[in-house]
């Protein structure tokens, strides 16, 4: 079979060019008009949403200008549709919707991309100004409702201010650290008409301040602990990715010779095979990267946010270690981890900054130690055991790493199956793994891949989801079929919402209450929208399917039935130190790990 050609992306993709400007400023418009001719100005060519009464002046607008319109199935899918599009091209993602139900649809979206620091700008029709307050048909207070999950939010009553808030959203949603920013615009403000009024002088707004200058003392101080430090660990988060500053790392890594390890949102920053990558960290990360923190005299952490599924147990989070911490948002500096150098700043920046400053050196004793913690955890990797008794997922994932290469998109869903993803796909560029970190939002991978189709049509698009999270916006299939895209599904179907069982089988004395779960035929399902649907059900049969859905141009959906109670090693339980790992059981090369060993107790410690 012919494979699908893939192009990779850029890390830092070119600002789109603007189209050329319909009307001049100093035109009399409608604010429907006004609304799309921000947006043109801005450079969006492609927005994800759903028609309603109070959005429907901007909707007959929209038709005279050069703007794609993505046809969602639900608000939902719309607000994880602009999230993908910003996080695969580094843009600004656009939804709209309605009033009332439609906007409050976009929550859990907007929420999804505040926490992962996504820049949107989120735009809602509102009743008329004059039935504001009076519990209209389909009103509801969206400025209210999102005030905690926005960067920002704006209701706009008049016509002639439309031109200045919508070019404020678009420059707070991807200033300083981006996120989600809802412009509610009244149906009466769409009517009216204003003059509309257009310049391209910066955006300047009193109080607000996106930018921090490093101090150069703290810079200093920050040169002499990296280069005293004899057991170092680099924590590179979100950030990197965010701030462009992949080069820089890698020129810091070749410099100073320190290992690094990676947040799930990081995974793609440091390209994987590199010889310094450690992999992800944390709950489910590596079980060598664990303890290397915990063995670590100085992290150095860079655009992360010490999260709990960082750090497990504060109190004795890397115990020997300095902590330098760098970050742009000042409100994340000393929030859950003390620092001993805080540097408000970007990332890149400081990176730029220390590099010349700091002496080159080899720390080969502790590569060392990380490469014999490496080495033990290696016998226990199920990626190493060729057994073709079970379908597993990590089988899954990682033939589907072999066959692409690595080059693939990939949009991952949340639960047991995005950790095998960031275990078993070993992601070489930013922006090559989108998933929702913060919220762990079930249900974003199909709308979110639809997004990055649009804002990346030649990369290899897979979705990686589970049966339970893959069911709350399957109704987007539709959507594929719709516009007609070339986007790969891989559902990993064992029957259970996968990580709530784990948990209730090693915590719960595997009582299994609500988690079962069942689900329509997949392909049938994928048929029934127009679309191609695929069953494997044995390892022997990954390989075929897998080189079909990449050989053809349309939309392919392929429904990996596998085993039902598989467990993401290592873990790490709530309460419990980063290096209290529960861990995959040791293996004999011919022991087939599902067949005759069970997994650990929640109160035995594995530190072998």
């Amino acid at each position: 079979m012919t494979q699908t050609t893939t192009t990779a992306s850029p890390a830092s993709p070119a600002k789109k060019e603007p189209h050329p400007a319909l009307h001049a400023s100093g035109t009399t418009l409608t604010g429907a008009e006004i609304l799309w001719e921000v947006l043109v100005r801005e450079g969006v060519d492609t927005v994800f949403g759903y028609p309603g009464g109070a959005i429907m002046p901007a909707y007959d607008a929209m038709a005279r200008y050069p703007i794609h319109h993505v046809l969602t199935r639900h608000e939902q899918g719309a607000s994880h549709m602009a999230d993908g599009y910003a996080r695969a091209s580094g843009g600004v993602g656009v939804c709209i919707a309605t009033s009332g139900p439609g906007a409050t649809n976009l929550v859990t979206g907007i929420a999804t991309a505040m926490l992962d620091s996504i820049p949107m700008v989120c735009i809602t029709g509102q009743v008329p100004s004059p039935f504001i307050g009076t519990d209209a048909f389909q009103e509801t207070d969206i400025q209210g409702v999102t005030i905690p999950i926005t960067k920002h939010n704006y209701l706009v009553t008049d016509p002639k201010d439309l031109a200045r808030v919508l070019k404020e959203a678009f420059y707070v949603a991807r200033s300083g650290r981006p996120g989600p920013v809802v412009v509610d615009v009244t149906k009466d403000a769409q009517q009216k008409s204003a003059t509309f009024e257009w310049n391209d002088e910066p955006v300047k707004l009193r109080g607000y301040r996106p930018e921090h200058t490093p101090l150069s003392s703290e810079l200093e101080k920050a040169r002499e602990l990296i280069d005293a430090a004899e057991r170092p660990v680099i924590l590179a988060g979100h950030g990197i990715i965010k701030g462009q500053a992949t080069g820089l790392l890698l020129e810091f890594v070749r410099k100073t010779d320190i290992p690094v390890a990676q947040t799930l949102l990081g995974l793609g920053g440091f390209p994987a095979s590199h010889e310094r990558a450690l992999g992800m960290m944390g709950m489910h990360g590596e079980a060598w990267v664990n303890q290397a923190i915990q063995d670590a005299d100085l992290l150095i952490a860079l655009g992360m946010r010490f999260d709990d599924r960082v750090t497990g147990k504060l109190e004795s989070y890397a115990p020997k270690a300095k902590k330098i911490h760098v970050e742009l948002d000042p409100a994340e500096i000393d929030k859950n981890v003390k620092a001993d150098v805080p540097i408000v700043g970007d990332v890149r920046e400081v990176l730029g900054s220390l590099l010349p400053a700091v002496k080159e050196r080899k720390r080969s004793a502790w590569v060392t130690h990380i490469d014999g913690l490496r080495s033990e955890s290696a016998e226990r990797d199920i990626q190493t055991h060729s057994g073709e008794a079970h379908l597993y997922a990590a089988h899954v994932i990682g033939d589907l790493y072999r066959l692409t290469e690595g080059k693939a998109t990939v949009v991952t869903d949340v639960g047991q199956h995005q950790m095998w993803e960031a275990q078993y796909y070993k992601h070489e560029r930013p922006r090559s793994l989108l998933t929702s970190g913060g919220l762990g939002t079930m249900g974003f991978a199909l709308p979110a891949a639809i997004g990055a189709r649009f804002a990346r049509p030649n990369d290899e698009t897979w979705v990686i989801a589970g049966d339970g999270g893959f069911q709350m916006t399957a109704c987007e299939l539709s959507v594929c079929a719709q516009e007609n895209l070339n986007l790969n599904i891989a559902i990993v179907n064992n029957g259970f919402l996968g990580m709530v069982r784990q948990w209730q089988e090693l915590f719960y004395e595997k009582r299994y209450v609500a988690t079962p779960i069942g689900a329509p035929d997949f392909v049938l399902l994928a048929q029934a929208h127009g679309l191609e649907g695929i069953r494997v059900t044995k390892r022997s049969e990954v390989e075929a399917a897998v080189q079909h859905a990449r050989s053809v141009s349309h939309t392919v959906l392929i429904d990996f039935r596998v085993e039902p109670e598989e467990v993401v090693y290592p873990m790490v339980p709530s309460g419990k130190r980063l290096d209290e790992m529960i861990r995959r059981p040791r293996l004999s090369p011919a022991t087939d790990p599902h067949d005759s060993v069970a997994p650990p107790a929640m109160t035995k410690t594995d530190k072998d």
